[in-house]
């Protein structure tokens, strides 16, 4: 089996080649940028699987760099941030990051996240068998959720999901009005095996209610998440 391949972006040298080296542990081949410029050549020129991207980078931030690189190829994100600062983490996702971990983090955990990231990628991206095109469309008043062409309308308007969004909305979409708890989502669409990361659920939660509107998902304060549609 061919190793996947993971661009890390970070000025930091030290980090940088710390997290080179655990992810090359890990079995990645591993390709390094600096900078913003360095950073979209290099995702060019290489076509990583997956991309461990610092938000504060020389040149342009990782931000931007995310926003050229998903506008010409998707692949899944993983952005590092030394300030937990939800602004920033929801521009993050918008621009198509698909999760982020705030500095300092463990190694344990950032390999666990890419593992995490490359299995939700391969499984959206896995041939299925042909089924009737009426089961590849999930209707709940104005919302349309298209499952073949991974789209999304609600009232007519077309809305721009990121890969994590639209796979945690079809998760909520598959159980209508019942209450799915944050751990559970983690398992579920993030694949991780421990609640660590309950902040990336409500992160994207905030996403699909900017897109899709307020009124789309419950929140149960303590529990979980609930898309409020007739069943």
């Amino acid at each position: 089996m061919t190793a996947k391949r993971v661009l890390v972006v970070e000025d930091e040298r030290t980090i940088a080649e710390a997290v080179a080296a655990r992810l090359r542990a890990e079995g990645f081949e591993v390709d390094v940028a600096g900078d913003g410029p360095g950073a979209v050549d290099a995702a060019r020129r290489t076509r990583p699987d997956a991309i461990v991207l610092d938000v504060m980078l020389p040149g342009f931030d990782g931000l931007e760099v995310c926003r050229r690189i998903q506008a010409e190829r998707g692949v899944p994100v993983l952005m590092l941030t030394a300030r937990d600062d939800e602004t920033d983490l929801l521009v993050g996702l918008a621009v198509g990051a698909d999760d982020y971990l705030t500095k300092p983090f463990s190694m344990r955990e950032l390999t666990a996240r890419v593992h995490a990231l490359l299995r939700r990628a391969g499984r959206s991206s896995a041939p299925s068998e042909p089924t009737p095109a009426e089961s590849q469309l999930l209707r709940f008043g104005d919302l349309e959720i298209n499952l073949a062409e991974r789209r999304v309308q609600r009232a007519g308007v077309e809305a721009r999901l990121t890969p994590t969004e639209f796979d945690l909305l079809v998760h909520l979409a598959g159980r209508p009005r019942t209450v799915l708890p944050r751990e559970r989502l983690l398992a579920d669409v993030w694949g991780w095996a421990d609640a660590s990361g309950t902040r990336t659920v409500d992160s994207h939660i905030k996403g699909l209610r900017r897109k899709l509107g307020a009124d789309l998902i419950r929140t149960v304060h303590g529990v979980g998440y609930a898309l409020e549609v007739e069943r």
